[in-house]
């Protein structure tokens, strides 16, 4: 079931791309997570994903945090996305 609260869940049908992936009803397409905050993650993302001949990662495949429980599954990985972020340097 699709969480309707304003936070975890929005569509955009005017966007020129909507829906950007294939696979996901419309009627159940987040636009949350626009760009993924996953795609730092790498190979450990969890979604369905491929790297090109050049070694770019392209989401293009995946639905994931598109689908009914993208918000959830962005919220599990949360801690990861927030270490690389961290300031590594212990000064100011």
């Amino acid at each position: 079931m699709v969480d309707r609260n304003a936070s975890t869940f929005f569509t955009n049908r005017a966007c020129p791309y909507f829906p950007c992936h294939e696979g996901v009803d419309p009627e159940q397409f987040n636009c949350l997570f626009c760009y993924c905050p996953l795609y730092a993650l790498g190979d450990k993302c969890g979604g369905r994903f491929t790297y090109t001949a050049a070694g770019i990662k392209d989401c293009s495949n995946c639905t994931l945090p598109h689908g009914p429980e993208g918000y959830d599954h962005v919220l599990q990985h949360w801690p990861q996305v927030a270490a690389l972020a961290k300031k590594k340097d212990p000064t100011p």
